[in-house]
């Protein structure tokens, strides 16, 4: 009787030990969470452990005494696969942080397992204004950028230049439709108007029917609301079609590596919006070179450099609290220290977990224009981090609703 007992309690230790996270011990684990071969690959992808890595290093190696170790894993921007490998994290391998968490399904996924298990999630990929919006959570900061803020700077600056009239190529997944729904809601209150949408599958190669229908339209803007291989091909293919006589392209999650792909030739004119550009200035470039010596000489994405400011704020924090078992406590610490690092500037963590700091609107150069490798952007409008993102009342944190 006694061994048929034991055996009980055992068979339900299996079931409940899992979902009770494990502490890290004598070291603080952050597990960098994304696309490590698909469509996200190049602007988060291994270049964003590197950025991870660095912060690590360049604060010290050690917070609160212990030390740092980075992992990483890739989640096949599948939400189950993602959700997987954060509840193993958590409740087997002592993770404290994960970081990055591209795409918007697997970052809302396991934002609710990270609150579950009280550990924290540092955003950089995932856009969805959802995250620290409707389905914010005390445990999750996003860094880098949203879709409001890839949106509206542009929409803002097009329209009262009288681009406006704009025809939306959106990725039907959360990630497109939320870009199409911010940029529109920018583009209508500033005084244009939406001649028409067309969505597209992850992963297409052939837009050519998409686009035959924004050249019929009445359109002078082609808005672009997808990321990575799509955003590339869409381009090129813009470009074939002669779509760039007729319209200003606009690529609401165009980055670097994307002008990077397709040539300043096929590019230039193109108008985008980032929160880090690596040439910005003496901080941004002294990074990217030492970033670029690990990545073949490429120069970072806001994504990548996204994970470095997350991580090192992270660590601040942990460091000034004394531990990272907290998750919550530590993203609290995260919101009273201001931020400050070399390629964001000077900033803060909002209640609702978003972080404010400027966004940039940037048009690609010719090739005339760029005077030497990676040189592809001239700023065309600084947005202060309050006009770049929603208010917290205007995102519906249910958490600070009142605030």
């Amino acid at each position: 009787m006694a061994a048929r007992i034991l055996s009980m309690l055992c068979i339900i230790a299996s079931f409940v030990i899992p979902s009770v996270a494990l502490a890290s011990g004598d070291t603080i684990k952050i597990g960098v969470l994304n696309d490590e071969t698909g469509v996200f690959a190049d602007s988060s992808g291994h270049g964003s452990v590197t950025a991870a890595q660095m912060a690590v290093d360049d604060f010290g190696g050690k917070a609160a005494g212990k030390k740092i170790e980075v992992i990483f894993a890739d989640h096949q921007n599948k939400a189950d696969i993602g959700a997987g490998i954060a509840r193993k994290w958590f409740d087997t391998e002592g993770v404290d942080a994960i970081a990055d968490l591209g795409n918007s399904s697997v970052a809302l996924a396991v934002s609710q397992i990270a609150r579950d298990r009280n550990k924290a999630i540092l955003v950089s990929a995932g856009g969805d204004i959802a995250l620290t919006g409707a389905q914010c959570s005390p445990n999750t900061v996003q860094w880098t950028y949203d879709t409001h803020s890839q949106s509206a700077p542009l929409a803002i600056a097009l329209v009262k230049r009288g681009h406006n009239k704009w025809f939306f190529l959106t990725a039907s997944y959360t990630f497109g439709a939320s870009l199409q729904k911010e940029a529109t809601n920018a583009v209508l209150a500033n005084g244009g108007e939406v001649v028409g949408s067309v969505r597209h599958p992850l992963n297409t190669m052939d837009f050519s029917s998409f686009l035959l229908e924004a050249q019929a339209s009445s359109a002078n803007v082609l808005a672009l609301a997808n990321g990575g291989a799509d955003t590339t091909v869409s381009i090129k293919q813009a470009n074939e079609f002669g779509l760039t006589n007729t319209m200003v392209i606009v690529g609401l999650a165009a980055l670097i590596t994307d002008v990077n792909a397709v040539g300043l030739q096929a590019t230039h004119g193109l108008l985008l919006s980032l929160p880090f550009y690596w040439d910005i200035n003496e901080g941004t470039r002294a990074f990217s070179k030492r970033w670029a010596a690990q990545n073949n000489g490429r120069m970072p994405t806001m994504i990548q450099a996204g994970n470095y400011g997350a991580v090192l704020h992270y660590l601040k924090a942990v460091d000034a609290l004394g531990g990272a078992d907290d998750g919550k406590k530590v993203v609290d610490k995260m919101k009273e220290l201001p931020t400050d690092d070399p390629l964001f500037g000077k900033g803060y963590v909002r209640a609702d977990g978003r972080t404010i700091h400027n966004v940039y609107v940037f048009e690609v150069k010719s090739p005339e224009e760029s005077k030497y490798p990676w040189d592809y952007l001239k700023l065309y409008e600084t947005v202060p981090g309050e006009k770049a993102f929603l208010t917290m009342q205007e995102g519906g944190c249910p958490l600070v609703s009142n605030k």
